[in-house]
């Protein structure tokens, strides 16, 4: 079982995703998970002694759906918090890191665009999301697949990770 785990901010494409991955990928080789869709919410966590267990929280959650299939799981979780909170299956035998990234003026663009429940109404709403994404955007080097979603389509972004993940399927099953 292999995990990729698509990381961004909000507003830089990662929900589109799910749905474009999941109708390319062999749903019986592959789960396409979005840690919204398993049931956790973050304001149950937010503000609590637990607000840093929720990315771990909902990861448990979809490597249950994945019962044993390569899991594309869709997330805002940073790599330091899966790597330092998450417990993984013993049958997990590898995790890559795909962050979707655009430059700040986009991210804002894109989040003042949504509708207004979505929250992103204030400068206050939408700095910590284009913190998070200056952050990823300096630590390009250390993710398996960076990509700039500024200019592409989302089934362009999804061609993009469809071939890396494939590739690496590919490659596991050839060479262990």
């Amino acid at each position: 079982m292999m995990l990729f785990i698509i990381t961004g901010t909000c507003g830089a494409g990662k929900s589109a995703m799910k749905d474009e991955l999941a109708a390319r990928l062999s749903p019986e080789q592959y789960t396409c998970v979005d840690s919204d869709e398993v049931g956790l919410n973050w304001w149950n966590y937010a503000g609590t002694e637990r607000e840093g267990q929720y990315g771990a929280d909902t990861l448990t959650a979809a490597f249950r759906r994945a019962d044993g299939r390569h899991l594309v799981f869709v997330s805002c979780m940073a790599p330091h918090d899966y790597y330092t909170k998450a417990a993984v299956p013993e049958a997990l035998s590898a995790t890559f890191y795909i962050a979707l990234w655009a430059p700040d003026q986009t991210i804002e663009q894109r989040l003042r665009a949504r509708p207004k429940e979505r929250g992103f109404t204030t400068d206050e709403a939408i700095r910590p999301h284009i913190e998070y994404n200056q952050w990823i955007g300096r630590n390009r080097g250390k993710y398996q697949l960076f990509m700039n979603t500024e200019n592409q389509t989302p089934p362009e972004t999804a061609e993009a990770i469809t071939v890396f993940i494939t590739g690496w399927a590919e490659e596991r099953r050839l060479h262990g």
